[in-house]
């Protein structure tokens, strides 16, 4: 399976695991689609009070969408499918905690789970980047996703940056989109003991907690993740386009 779940009842704790390290954990729709109906399941187990998702290895947490996926488009402009939309625990719905944990490099689509963690945990040798933009995408979804957490200014310069930089875990942790940083290997083991805790408090009284932190941003996030579709229908070059920019990746990048 393309993404591995591990409960534990004693802790009440499930780890969710990308497991395409091969892919650097990037997405196809099968693991879309089994990212959202794990999602789906915990709602309704009561066995699994918190959990922390993570990416396979330690090259990286994830790459956003597998380039190698044909996403079919309907014709209206007024129309975009992205098959990352429902991957996040939010979009599907669920309230119970979860912490992210982050080993190597965690840019794009990564952003969609990133961005509906209760926080992040880091490795010091994690880094962020936003790619879109040098090949020719708009970055809405993941923008507004991070304008939740991070300054504004920081959220810009990522994006607008694109490829030619990465942003260190110190700096996302100076920013505020990393809330505890640890030793190579071990951001695993620090999100599952965060979450060990959290599982361990009145679920009722946790999840509660967990909707009125997201409820004190969601009338913004809701407003503008309407408009996301719109941009980037009016703004992404032609897959055709898109493809010729990605196969000249791999120029030189700044870490921040």
């Amino acid at each position: 399976m393309s993404v591995r779940v591990e409960p534990d009842k004693s802790t009440g704790v499930a780890l969710v695991t990308l497991d395409r390290p091969a892919k650097h954990n990037a997405i196809d729709l099968a693991t879309a689609d089994r990212l959202a109906d794990v999602w789906q399941e915990f709602r309704f187990d009561d066995s699994v009070r918190a959990a922390v998702v993570t990416g396979a290895g330690t090259k990286a947490f994830c790459t956003g969408i597998d380039r190698s996926v044909e996403v079919p488009q309907p014709s209206s402009p007024y129309s975009v499918d992205d098959p990352l939309i429902r991957i996040g625990p939010k979009a599907n719905d669920l309230w119970k905690p979860v912490v992210a944990a982050v080993e190597g490099m965690a840019c794009g689509g990564a952003f969609y789970l990133l961005g509906e963690s209760e926080f992040v945990v880091a490795s010091t040798e994690a880094t962020f980047f936003d790619p879109h933009t040098t090949y020719g995408m708009v970055s809405a979804y993941e923008t507004i996703l991070l304008a939740q957490r991070m300054p504004v200014g920081e959220v810009a310069r990522m994006a607008l940056m694109g490829t030619a930089e990465r942003v260190s875990a110190a700096r996302a942790y100076e920013t505020g989109l990393v809330s505890e940083l640890t030793d190579p290997g071990e951001a695993v083991a620090a999100a599952l003991r965060a979450a060990e805790v959290v599982a361990s408090y009145p679920t009722a009284a946790v999840q509660g907690t967990v909707r009125a932190v997201w409820a004190a941003r969601e009338t913004a996030r809701t407003q503008a993740l309407a408009l996301a579709p719109h941009l980037v229908s009016l703004g992404n070059l032609a897959p055709g386009e898109q493809a010729e920019l990605f196969r000249a990746r791999g120029g030189p990048h700044r870490l921040r």
